[in-house]
């Protein structure tokens, strides 16, 4: 299953008549949590239930304005919130009650009440929207979804169902090291960049946060500058994403299997109390680049393999001594014990391919990394 996304130009009409959807959503949302929170969510059939007939006995509601297939997608949304408040509570965490929306942003159409044609998308009980098909959308749709960004612009998200087309095989294995100065370092010896996006932006997002909490909350000049700083985390957005495409494209279409570590990133900002350590670390985008190369692998018929992030930076790669004394400061990695000398990052893309493996492999010693920067990642141009 995969998303595409394309931009939408409702009407003002239009737009009119989606915003009053999303007060009768909010209304039927609101209505659910209050029952769901009045019964027991342990038994979310019995739940199931229960926000089946608040969605029934408010039919007067939403019924003739809205498609019912729509309707039943926020009674899936709230059950999918429940669940994973379940799950959560399972592993022992402190989790509240979910609490009441104000608005919503998106309207969903699943399996039925739609129709896609070259300019546009034609839903069930409300019309045909211009949209910019600016790509050709795969496979079987599953659904159609239209969602207002923070920035006050449309998008119009298809859901497709595609089937697998592999690639042709290489033969090359690889481990990745994950990290903050670079991106990724490989275990045939690769560095690419991370290209902090943010940092480059700080000051421009704090001078817009500054002008944001000096104007009064709901005013048109406070919704002015919103809008620009939403534009403007929507560029980092958007340059970050596109990146991490092209990198995991890289290397789906260069490696038949890919190791690397099982992170756990909020443990990581957990025990790094530094605040920009922190900052980078999210800006890192871990789990977006791992969502990409999972789901990559799977279409093209590669494999990504999760191995234990344990000792990985502290362990020499050559005779398998534990440096318990190294820092983060510490860039180059020196080995006490037999003298091997590597950069860090190397190191521990050695010991993950080790690790997976498990069998040693010999690291080139003094070897400079092959480093790709920012701006020839944007333009692919990776080490082939």
């Amino acid at each position: 299953m995969i998303t595409y996304k394309f931009k939408a130009y409702p009407t003002p009409e239009q737009e009119k008549k989606l915003h009053e959807i999303s007060v009768i959503e909010v209304q039927l949302y609101n209505e659910m949590i209050k029952k769901a929170n009045e019964t027991d969510t342990h038994d979310l059939k019995t739940t199931e239930k229960t926000l089946r007939q608040v969605i029934h006995d408010l039919e007067n509601l939403w019924k003739g304005k809205v498609y019912s297939r729509a309707i039943y997608a926020i009674e899936e949304k709230l059950i999918a919130n429940l669940k994973g408040l379940a799950r959560l509570k399972k592993k022992g965490k402190k989790v509240g009650s979910l609490k009441p929306k104000e608005k919503f942003t998106y309207l969903f159409y699943r399996q039925h009440g739609f129709k896609l044609d070259i300019d546009g998308v034609e839903l069930s009980k409300f019309g045909k929207i211009k949209v910019l098909f600016h790509r050709p959308i795969e496979g079987k749709i599953k659904g159609v979804g239209i969602k207002l960004d923070k920035d006050n612009k449309w998008y119009v998200y298809v859901v497709s169902e595609i089937a697998p087309k592999p690639l042709p095989k290489t033969s090359k294995v690889v481990a990745i090291d994950w990290g903050i100065e670079k991106l990724l370092t490989t275990s045939d010896g690769n560095a690419i960049q991370n290209p902090l996006i943010l940092d480059k932006l700080e000051e421009k997002i704090k001078r817009l946060q500054k002008a944001l909490s000096r104007k009064k909350k709901g005013s048109k000049n406070y919704e002015k500058t919103r809008i620009k700083l939403a534009k403007l985390y929507r560029y980092a957005r958007n340059l970050i994403n596109d990146y991490l495409h092209k990198v995991t494209t890289w290397l789906i279409e260069n490696y038949d299997v890919i190791y690397v570590e099982n992170i756990r990133v909020e443990k990581l900002i957990q025990i790094n109390k530094a605040k920009k350590l922190r900052r980078h670390i999210l800006q890192a985008s871990y789990y977006k680049f791992l969502e990409l190369l999972e789901y990559k692998a799977k279409l093209y018929g590669k494999q990504v393999i999760k191995v234990s992030p344990k000792n990985t930076s502290k362990k020499c790669s050559r005779c398998g001594y534990v440096n318990q004394k190294l820092t983060l400061n510490n860039r180059n990695y020196k080995c006490p014990k037999c003298g091997l000398e590597i950069d860090r990052d190397y190191n521990a893309a050695i010991n993950i391919l080790n690790a997976g493996l498990g069998q040693p492999k010999e690291p080139v010693e003094r070897k400079p990394l092959l480093y790709t920067s920012f701006s020839d990642g944007v333009y692919s141009k990776f080490p082939q």
